[in-house]
């Protein structure tokens, strides 16, 4: 019956499987996607005894798996939203491992340097919310989804505070919508950042750019 009227299995059964491990959800998240998971692959190939946080943790599914499945030497996860924030607590308590999280408007509480950074913003243009299936309009949290009138806000929110954050050769990586590859790219170039890729999902869609500090 729940089904029918379009309320996600996930907040059915709370639960969401993701890079092999469980995660709890509810409506104040995100649900993992599989999408994602090629955001993690990237991070675990550079994380290793590496500082690392991640901007807009939700679930906290991607900071979660990085410290479950690579060896950084610290992992911090950022969120506005104190309801998300409990869940990503939980997250990281049921898959045990040690995470700091911080509630912060993007990097307004956040202290020191990292040595990546990794994100999946809000990136839905505000006009094509309403276009997206009833699951996502009506079931998950819609400051999770709207990234502004272009979908671009928050990638040159993070962009341009950047080099506060991130060490000197210092690699960022975010999850994109699958036709911003080029613009957000471009952000980063603009802020002379080097070495970027995009790179694709199981679909071959464009889904990750990467990119370091010089």
């Amino acid at each position: 019956k729940l089904r029918a009227e379009h309320v996600p299995l996930q907040h059915i059964t709370g639960t969401q499987e993701f890079m092999g491990l469980e995660f709890d959800v509810s409506p104040q998240v995100l649900i993992p996607r599989q999408d994602t998971e090629v955001l993690v692959e990237e991070a675990l190939k550079v994380c290793d005894g590496k500082r690392v946080l991640d901007m807009c943790t939700g679930s906290g599914c991607i900071i979660v798996s990085i410290a479950k499945l690579g060896t950084p030497i610290k992992t911090v996860g950022v969120d506005i939203s104190t309801k998300a924030l409990e869940i990503a607590v939980r997250n990281a308590e049921k898959n045990e491992v040690e995470i700091e999280f911080i509630k912060s408007d993007l990097f307004e509480k956040v202290e020191g340097n990292y040595d990546i950074i990794v994100s999946n913003p809000p990136y839905i243009p505000t006009k094509e919310i309403e276009g997206l299936m009833p699951e996502v309009k009506k079931h998950e949290p819609i400051l999770a989804l709207d990234g502004s009138k272009d979908g671009l806000y928050f990638y040159r929110s993070i962009v341009a505070s950047l080099n506060n954050y991130l060490q000197r050769g210092g690699t960022i990586l975010f999850e994109i919508g699958c036709d911003q590859g080029e613009a957000v790219s471009g952000i980063l170039r603009h802020a002379g950042f080097i070495d970027i890729l995009i790179k694709k999902d199981l679909n071959g869609l464009d889904r990750v750019v990467t990119a370091r500090r010089p």
